[in-house]
């Protein structure tokens, strides 16, 4: 298996902070009242986790869409077809309160992650690519579960 390279690594750490930060500001309150009396309400608990939830799955969106640039014929029609699921998914899903928002959001990572295998099998995402992704996506995951589940 190949390495995932440190700065994808640290890159996709960096961007799993809002979902972490999140999952903390909803399980302390001393940290949430820090959190609301620093950055604001918007960057705390469930309302970073939605608003940032959204615009990663618009973000790996496009990241498919250029790993479809790699594909030729129908395989690259599939691949920009599946591409904008993600950003769709996003956009139609993630109303409705924070608990069913954050709900459709985990669904949103998970089906990314199938969309995220196809790519990776169809040998248009890098090698270490799944390993990145699945890493990633449970941390997500994980983080988005506070809010829905507690």
């Amino acid at each position: 298996m190949t390495s995932i390279p440190r700065s994808a690594l640290s890159l996709g750490l960096a961007g799993v902070i809002p979902f972490v930060w999140g999952a903390f500001t909803l399980l302390s309150d001393p940290l949430a009242q820090w959190g609301l009396d620093t950055l604001g309400p918007r960057f705390i608990g469930p309302y970073v986790q939605l608003s940032y939830g959204m615009v990663i799955l618009s973000f790996m969106s496009g990241v498919l869409w250029g790993f479809s640039t790699k594909a030729q014929g129908g395989q690259a029609a599939t691949g920009y077809a599946l591409s904008v699921i993600p950003a769709l998914w996003a956009f139609f899903m993630t109303g409705g309160g924070p608990v069913s928002a954050g709900t459709n959001l985990i669904f949103g990572f998970l089906g990314l992650l199938v969309l995220d295998y196809a790519f990776w099998h169809w040998g248009l995402a890098p090698k270490w690519w799944m390993q990145l992704r699945v890493l990633l996506t449970s941390l997500v995951v994980i983080s988005l579960s506070v809010g829905v589940f507690w």
